[in-house]
């Protein structure tokens, strides 16, 4: 064995993580690594492309090390160097430039590399973006599991994980993850794909009954290989698609084709959806998408960056980064908004002039620490009581209000999901969230006083979470 060769090692690191991880897992991040070189206290594994680097950091990277430990009895450190490979590719080429993930990737250790010339390049998909791919989407703990099942469908649609439903507030990347599925399959094989929009199908819908051509809609939507539908909520009280949408999911699933969608809510939480098309929904694998954490927010900051030639100060990455929290495409908007300035300005990006611009956006109450705490701790002090009394079981009357005050105040200036709000107000069913919410929006109404109370509390809440 050369000096510094630790290739063996590698295989047996290959070895233990396949019986750690599941099967799937394990195909997903580590058939496409391979051994690269070693130094005296490093080992530098070959990627794909810089989404795998980071995903591979983040889940396994300590694991890698640890192991290499017990196997070498030397504290040696893991690079994991981007090397892409296009589809048909001989070799890795030798650029830093983030490649596409792909199937036909050899397997760790292989020798193999005699693969058919490098096709032409496909076309773009002309319903899907061409921007919305895996490696331009930032992972964080807010994401992973959506992530994970959404690459593991897109190497075996209709198999894994299907039918797909991915559910969560505006502006945190559900379209984005459900189009990197479509995008992926598209440059992968001939499937054939449609992306639409529930909207969008409804009008179609609509259109084919008009000119008698129901036959030939039902034919576009039943014979794919995949369909994506973003924003089913949008089919709520619209019993006529609800059952063109229920046969065609049937016929779709039957003969094992892909189905995805997107929703801005737990499925659970639709209304007037008929009881067997929920029923279906509720078949999914259903994925949760939340505000990114700091850390993520950063991460998507300078994801978008790359490439723009624009010179922003990391202070100016993290003053952002702390004060926009709701979710991806306000963090994005704030950025585009400094950006925007500044050229036409001719100024450098500082931290005053960002601080200066971007001041409407930092104030907004939904920006704020809203947490669920906070808001439990304004309205109980608010209405002499306890944080406890409002996660309590106590339901007399000068505790159920200010409870259901603070879980409307709480589904109004947050993206927590009702069921998280369930939770937090002392483990209480979603349905209870709902109830309350709807039992404040009817005392506004009727008693219009109550809107400048809930006002108050608001900007008390505000006060609060800025201090903490």
């Amino acid at each position: 064995m050369a000096e510094w060769d630790y290739e063996v090692f590698w295989r047996e690191i290959l070895n233990q993580m396949r019986l750690e991880l599941e099967e799937q897992e394990y195909s997903i991040w580590f058939n496409s690594l391979e051994y690269l070189k070693a130094g005296e206290n490093t080992i530098t594994i070959s990627v794909p492309s810089s989404f795998y680097r980071d995903q591979v950091r983040l889940r396994y990277q300590n694991r890698i090390e640890t192991i290499l430990k017990e196997l070498t009895g030397k504290e040696l450190t893991v690079f994991f160097e981007v090397i892409p490979r296009k589809r048909g590719e001989p070799g890795p080429a030798q650029t830093e430039e983030t490649g596409k993930i792909s199937p036909e990737w050899p397997e760790p250790g292989s020798n193999n590399r005699q693969t058919p010339k490098t096709p032409e390049k496909k076309a773009r998909h002309p319903q899907l973006r061409e921007d919305y791919t895996f490696d331009k989407y930032v992972i964080g703990e807010n994401n992973s599991f959506a992530v994970n099942a959404a690459i593991a469908i897109s190497r075996n649609p209709g198999t894994a994980y299907n039918p797909f439903l991915i559910y969560g507030g505006v502006g945190l990347g559900k379209t984005h993850l459900m189009q990197a599925i479509g995008n992926y399959i598209h440059e992968s094989s001939d499937t054939k794909i449609i992306y639409i929009t529930a909207e969008n199908f409804l009008n179609e819908f609509v259109q084919a009954i008009s000119e008698n051509k129901t036959n030939t809609f039902k034919n576009k939507f039943r014979y794919t290989d995949v369909l994506l539908i973003d924003d089913i909520h949008f089919f709520q009280d619209k019993p006529g698609v609800q059952e063109e949408l229920f046969h065609t999911f049937n016929t779709l699933m039957d003969s094992k084709r892909q189905l995805a969608f997107t929703c801005d809510r737990p499925v659970s939480e639709l209304k007037k959806i008929s009881e067997r098309l929920m029923s279906r929904f509720e078949q999914c694998l259903k994925v949760d998408l939340q505000p990114p954490k700091y850390e993520t927010r950063c991460a998507i900051l300078k994801s978008t960056l790359e490439g723009q030639g624009v010179l922003v100060p990391d202070e100016v990455i993290d003053l952002i980064g702390k004060n926009v929290s709701t979710n991806v495409r306000d963090l994005i908007s704030a950025l585009n908004k400094l950006i925007a300035y500044t050229k036409l300005m001719g100024q450098p990006i500082t931290l005053e002039n960002t601080q200066q611009q971007l001041r409407d956006v930092f104030a907004s109450p939904r920006q704020a620490n809203m947490s669920i705490d906070n808001i439990q701790r304004v309205v109980a002090e608010y209405f002499s009581l306890t944080p406890n009394d409002l996660k309590g079981k106590k339901r007399t009357q000068n505790i159920v209000f200010p409870r259901q005050l603070a879980m409307y105040i709480a589904h109004e200036i947050t993206e927590y999901s009702t069921t998280e709000l369930g939770q937090a107000f002392g483990g209480r069913d979603h349905t209870t969230v709902m109830h309350s919410c709807q039992k404040i929006e009817d005392q506004i109404r009727s008693d219009p006083t109550l809107d400048s109370t809930i006002e108050i509390l608001k900007r008390m809440i505000k006060e609060y979470s800025a201090k903490s």
